[in-house]
């Protein structure tokens, strides 16, 4: 979005913490992680003024821990920048919800709230939350939403849920992709010893990725399945698949021509949400819509929303997340490797729903609407 928003003339300053995820410390250079309190110029000509991190490890509570020490100092942070036409603020992390709401309060600017998860109800599937009352965390995500100028969401399902609740204002801007960054794969061979799967993304509770290892397990060696991406999930998931003898590769995070690579030695490409948490009828994993504008077959471990887009695309199959029905969808696929090839429809239906050039005019047009004016660059 922040690409776009600069090619239409538009200023962006961020607010963010010192890049430190996925491993709670800083692993890049500093003058790439950035220094807390000093301005770094980003890739889009946006301004970033970074903030202290606590280092933590993968533990829930050190990581609320550090997300309340930065939305903390992020409203500080946000008085050492010029006046804003507007605040955004996107969640999660829950805290930043607080930080954004007093920012757009004491600085007299309309807020945005982007819902990028299905909050508050995410933290009572995942446990966060228990019992019959209202918890702190679904008070405060109740509070600010209510109180925003305009809500965000990035599926149609979860935006319908927070008017059913009062929200006032709610529209849906979806994740998207730029598809001239993204080229025309040739179709898998017609011929192939070992059936190759890829999963690329986040390997997190949510996800539920054990199921696809037990899957290769059971599938053996006629298959491969190569998981891309990191998570707190990720050791429990390399022990599993050597106690299982899958035929498993677990790969660090890629991007560019590397990522591109991957793809292309792809038959087919998953998407996973685990299917016990109602929050995933409204949820789509982002990097569904990068799977389907390479046209790579996917295969299609999701339910509500994220199963209709898969269907209206007609990217591929839609199957339970169960081992045995995962396994047996694999097998057939790799013994007709017809099914594999595409016709094209996953990347035309990216172009007319999930192309980030329309979805920023989307959003800027909200922007302008709440405003009732353009925003006017100043430098």
């Amino acid at each position: 979005m922040i690409k776009e928003f600069s090619r239409s003339g538009w200023d962006v300053d961020v607010v963010t913490p010192v890049a430190h995820y996925p491993f709670g410390r800083r692993a890049l250079p500093r003058r790439m992680a950035g220094r807390p309190f000093q301005l770094q110029k980003g890739q889009f000509a946006e301004k970033i003024l970074r903030v202290p991190y606590l280092r933590h490890g993968n533990s829930r509570a050190a990581r609320l821990l550090d997300q309340c020490f930065s939305a903390a100092l992020s409203i500080p942070a946000g008085f050492m920048l010029r006046k804003p036409d507007v605040v955004i603020v996107t969640a999660p992390g829950l805290p930043s919800l607080i930080s954004g709401y007093v920012l757009a309060k004491v600085r007299r600017a309309p807020l945005i709230v982007e819902m990028r998860d299905a909050w508050p109800d995410l933290a009572r599937d995942a446990r966060l939350v228990e019992g019959s009352v209202k918890s702190v965390v679904e008070h405060v995500v109740d509070f600010v939403q209510h109180r925003a100028d305009l809500v965000v969401t990035v599926t149609d399902g979860f935006a319908a849920t927070l008017r059913a609740r009062g929200v006032r204002n709610v529209a849906t801007v979806s994740n998207g992709v730029h598809l001239d960054s993204i080229p025309v794969l040739d179709p898998p061979a017609t011929e192939r010893p070992v059936f190759e799967a890829l999963y690329l993304g986040n390997h997190g509770e949510s996800q539920r990725l054990d199921v696809a290892i037990r899957a290769s397990a059971l599938v053996g060696d006629a298959m491969h399945l190569h998981m891309v991406g990191h998570g707190t999930q990720r050791p429990m998931l390399e022990k599993l698949a050597r106690s299982l003898n899958a035929p498993v590769t677990f790969h660090a995070p890629l991007s560019g021509d590397a990522m591109l690579q991957r793809y292309a030695s792809a038959d087919t490409c998953l998407v996973s949400l685990r299917d016990d948490w109602t929050s995933f009828e409204t949820t789509v994993p982002s990097k569904t819509y990068e799977v389907l504008a390479v046209g790579r077959h996917v295969t299609a471990v999701v339910r509500g929303e994220a199963a209709r887009i898969v269907a209206d695309a007609e990217a591929g199959d839609i199957v339970a997340s169960d081992p045995e029905a995962l396994a047996a969808l694999w097998r057939e696929l790799a013994a007709d490797r017809g099914r594999l090839v595409r016709n094209g429809d996953s990347r035309q239906w990216v172009k007319t729903h999930a192309e980030y050039e329309q979805l920023a005019g989307r959003y800027m047009e909200l922007i302008t609407g709440l405003l009732g004016r353009t925003p006017v660059a100043t430098r």
